[in-house]
């Protein structure tokens, strides 16, 4: 086997890939709950999360272009505070988030499959867990090709469910008519935020991009921005034509908008959540692949998963064990434990990210991107305040 990947990949498909990742299953259960907080003020709990994450994603894009590595947190924080320690243990909770995000998500997007068509939920894990990782073993190109028609299929159900709330009759009290109530607003927020969890797989593809110091900070801002704008759009046609009562308590939100804004039962949009999971179990596979590949070159217990399949220019090895731990997990652990989890790892590590890039900005202020040193502080205060929060 060798031990370098392909840069193959682009702008657009890198931002689809990160545009994928972020949208995913969660928005659609996600709003109802928001609206629950929110009320008619919903929209703005999803703007001011897009806010609130845009500082750490400003220093993600800065990162990124210093060193463009696999393990992107792992070599931004061993770089950042000097110790490998630190590098190998943020690459580890990078690789575990994202292993226990993907069976989250495989578990949840079987459930609406269930809903669909009579299967097995065991079997139909299974299948679907080894049909993905046989996907990421394949190539980049073909993982990443295939994710970005997953994701053209969960934009069209986003964008139907626009149309269905722009184009319903309203509800008596219209979106925005009444007082914000900031705590409701806040607390929608933080609830928001991790919905735009997602922006920092992509520096973990920096090994297989095409001039990765001006593509990684382009697409991580790209997909911040159009993420965050869908959002807002989708939360304002959720409250326009939906009672927020109604909307807190449904748990299929996006659905009773499809209802009440166009007609029809909705069951179309549990067939694309089916792909918007199968699109971030698969952006998970092949992130935490990369991870386990870069971190392989940090240090000698991993240095097993650093080599590529000479054909398929993919870390197989990193790749079929992160897959069969996506379909243990998701076999075996409840999907509010894996999204607790997956969270709290990942704020913490958006915590130690902006800590080493205030450390790497007094040694070096200079780079290809480059924010004001106040970005990282303020992401740093906002994750932590988030974790806090979340724990």
């Amino acid at each position: 086997m060798a031990d370098h990947l392909k840069r193959r990949v682009g702008l657009g498909l890198l931002t689809a890939y990160g545009v994928g990742v972020m949208v995913g299953a969660g928005i659609y259960v996600l709003v109802g709950a928001v609206a629950s907080e929110a009320g008619s003020w919903t929209p703005m709990s999803f703007l001011l999360a897009g806010i609130i994450a845009a500082p750490t994603a400003l220093s993600y894009a800065e990162f990124s272009t210093r060193y463009p590595e696999a393990a992107g947190e792992a070599a931004f924080v061993g770089h950042g505070m000097g110790s490998q320690i630190m590098a190998v243990f943020v690459g580890l909770a990078i690789v575990l988030a994202g292993t226990i995000s993907a069976a989250a998500v495989l578990r949840g997007g079987v459930g609406y499959l269930s809903v669909i068509l009579d299967v097995q939920s065991g079997w139909s894990i299974v299948a679907l867990g080894l049909v993905l990782t046989g996907v990421a073993v394949f190539g980049v190109i073909e993982s990443l090709a295939l994710a970005a028609l997953f994701t053209v299929i969960e934009l069209i159900g986003l964008g139907l469910v626009i149309w269905a709330g722009f184009s319903g009759i309203p509800v008596i009290e219209a979106p925005l008519s009444v007082p914000p109530i900031w705590t409701g607003i806040g607390a929608g927020a933080v609830l928001a935020f991790f919905a735009f969890i997602g922006f920092e797989d992509i520096v973990n593809m920096a090994e297989e991009v095409r001039t990765p110091e001006r593509t990684l900070p382009r697409a991580i801002l790209i997909s911040l921005i159009l993420t965050t704008i869908i959002y807002v759009l989708v939360a304002f046609a959720a409250v326009r034509v939906v009672p927020v009562v109604e909307l807190g308590q449904s748990e299929q939100p996006l659905a009773l908008v499809w209802r009440l804004g166009a007609g029809g039962d909705g069951r179309f949009l549990a067939a694309i959540a089916v792909f918007a999971a199968l699109n971030g179990v698969l952006a998970q596979i092949v992130m935490a692949s990369r991870v386990l590949y870069g971190l392989g070159k940090r240090t000698g217990a991993l240095a097993m998963f650093h080599q590529v399949h000479p054909r398929t220019r993919t870390p197989m090895r990193a790749t079929i064990l992160i897959g069969a731990v996506v379909v243990v997990g998701a076999l075996s652990l409840p999907i509010a434990v894996l999204a607790e989890a997956t969270s709290t790892i990942l704020l913490s590590v958006f915590v130690l990210v902006n800590l080493a890039l205030i450390l790497e900005k007094r040694r070096a202020p200079e780079a290809a991107f480059c924010v004001s040193p106040l970005v990282p502080v303020v992401g740093l205060v906002l994750a932590g305040a988030a974790l806090i929060l979340n724990i």
